[in-house]
């Protein structure tokens, strides 16, 4: 999900354009009990250390990658690390909803904490409203400690504090990872939330995570430690008062009815039956070892003016990832690519390399201004030679499961292949926000199986589920083509949405907004 969705985008506008006029509020806490702490070295010993060993053994300084496709498979692998940890679980998100799938990974994390793991929980402080109860519980227990990144003073009216400090306040920690015991790491794309997991959702996300073990952990744990410890990282308890003992006994009760509920039974039902749990209960989980590299952005770039990009991730992605001969397979939800990025996609594709991105269609995205600022380099990228998709929102373009199937798809994965042999998995969007104003996170792994899958897929099944957009015969417009099963239909209009959310489109077009996108 973005910073913003298309209803606050109005509100936000004037909050910002109101700064100079409304009185500022109180400022955040100056002098803040941050005791440094840091992963734990010393983990050989615990039960995921040793089934692992193997395969660290046999492959020296190699990491071990097994992608997660499947939304229940992703939730499955952080439950399957929550129950297996047995010395740490470090864990980083943007976004944790208080839903079905957040709340049995909440209490995973407590009942993890009852064995006497230690457990760091560091939120992006911009979606947790209304989480202060449940966040006080999980920090009150004595092995777990919470801390929000970037925090907003008031914990029920938070625009006020956009008035008063919205330049620090659109700056974000959009990174997601989560560690057991320094030894197995899930980096990606993935928030928390039923959305993310395939539980029952109006909207589900197309989304990827990996599983990491071996060389790159480490690096995971190191980047964990600079936000757990950087200056924005402010422990729950200096925000929000300590839960009392009858405070945090009713979200654990709450935490127990929900996980007894029919709804919760069903879900755990269906990720039961996935191929991943069924590998794993066989003895039969297939990882590939490869050379990888942890690509990140320092925790101070929120702290600097958008222009300082020798902190940030983006030129590090482009050294990391090399420059591509043959081709280039591009995933971002949130495309907007800018008149500098256009430029690059442009003298890349006049080099001879063929340039394909999938990115939402309209009807498709839950960002509606996001698609407008891709809209204005549209024609110029299919000028130039790019081949553009869009994902279609139907429901059977989500992935294959029994649980909540009505769903529309939304894509949410974040993703890059170079020639077959290179992929980047993580939360870097292809958008002002992650490259200038955001933290990210990913990882490059020179797997050329993984790469050529993700090509493979704009060869076959992406053609299927997206709309390839083309300029008119004339080359005066744009069109879409949408492959069914009685052949090419073609649209001369932005297809599935409708009049309003086109207007709406449009009108945004005409806006100075790109900076925030």
């Amino acid at each position: 999900m973005h910073f913003f969705n298309a209803g606050a985008l109005a509100s936000r506008i004037l909050v910002a354009a109101s700064i100079a006029v409304l009185a500022g509020c109180a400022g955040l806490p100056a002098v803040v009990d941050r005791q440094p702490s840091s992963a734990f070295a010393d983990t050989g010993a615990t039960h995921i250390a040793r089934a692992l060993a193997p395969g660290v053994t046999a492959h020296p300084g190699k990491t071990g990658v097994l992608p997660l496709l499947s939304g229940r498979e992703a939730f499955a692998a952080r439950m399957i690390l929550a129950r297996a940890a047995e010395r740490s679980l470090d864990v980083q998100y943007y976004i944790w909803h208080a839903d079905t799938t957040g709340t049995l990974i909440f209490e995973a994390l407590w009942q993890a904490a009852e064995r006497g793991v230690r457990v760091r929980l560091l939120l992006d402080d911009q979606n947790t409203g209304g989480l202060d109860p449940t966040l006080a519980a999980l920090d009150a227990h004595p092995n777990i400690e919470v801390r929000l990144f970037n925090p907003f003073v008031s914990r029920s009216f938070r625009f006020r504090d956009y008035a008063g400090s919205f330049a620090r306040l659109n700056r974000r920690m959009h990174n997601k990872s989560f560690t057991a015991d320094n030894q197995v790491a899930i980096v990606g794309g993935r928030n928390i939330g039923d959305e993310y997991f395939e539980a029952a959702t109006a909207v589900a996300f197309t989304d990827l995570d990996t599983v990491v073990e071996g060389a790159v952990v480490r690096d995971v744990s190191a980047q964990f430690d600079a936000y757990w410890n950087s200056a924005s990282a402010y422990p729950l308890a200096s925000l929000v008062p300590v839960a009392d003992a009858s405070g945090a006994a009713t979200v654990r009760d709450a935490w127990s009815r929900l996980s007894a509920s029919p709804e919760a039974a069903q879900y755990l039902d269906a990720v039961r039956e996935t191929e991943l749990v069924q590998q794993l209960l066989a003895g039969k989980l297939e990882v590939e070892w490869v050379p990888a590299r942890l690509v990140s952005d320092d925790p101070d770039k929120v702290l600097h003016p958008p222009e300082r990009r020798e902190i940030q991730m983006g030129p590090r992605l482009q050294a990391a990832m090399g420059r591509p001969i043959a081709e280039m397979d591009l995933v971002s939800p949130y495309f907007v690519p800018t008149q500098e990025g256009t430029d690059a996609l442009l003298a890349t594709a006049a080099r001879g390399v063929r340039v394909r991105i999938l990115t939402n269609s309209l009807a498709a995205t839950d960002v509606a201004p996001v698609y407008a600022g891709y809209v204005k380099y549209r024609e110029a990228l299919l000028n130039g030679g790019v081949q553009l998709f869009e994902l279609k929102p139907e429901s059977d373009a989500r992935p294959r499961g029994k649980v909540g199937t009505s769903s529309a798809a939304s894509l949410h994965a974040k993703t890059f292949a170079i020639d077959r042999s290179r992929i980047f998995i993580g939360s870097f969007n292809l958008d002002p926000r992650s490259a200038r104003l955001n933290t990210e996170v990913g990882v490059v792994v020179e797997s050329a199986t993984l790469a050529t899958q993700l090509s493979k897929a704009f060869d076959r099944s992406i053609p299927e589920r997206a709309y390839e957009v083309r300029l008119t015969p004339d080359r005066t417009g744009v069109e879409w083509i949408e492959r069914t099963s009685a052949g090419e239909v073609r649209h001369s209009s932005t297809p599935g949405a409708s009049a309003s959310r086109i207007f709406f489109v449009n009108l945004l077009r005409m806006l100075p907004i790109e900076w925030l996108l």
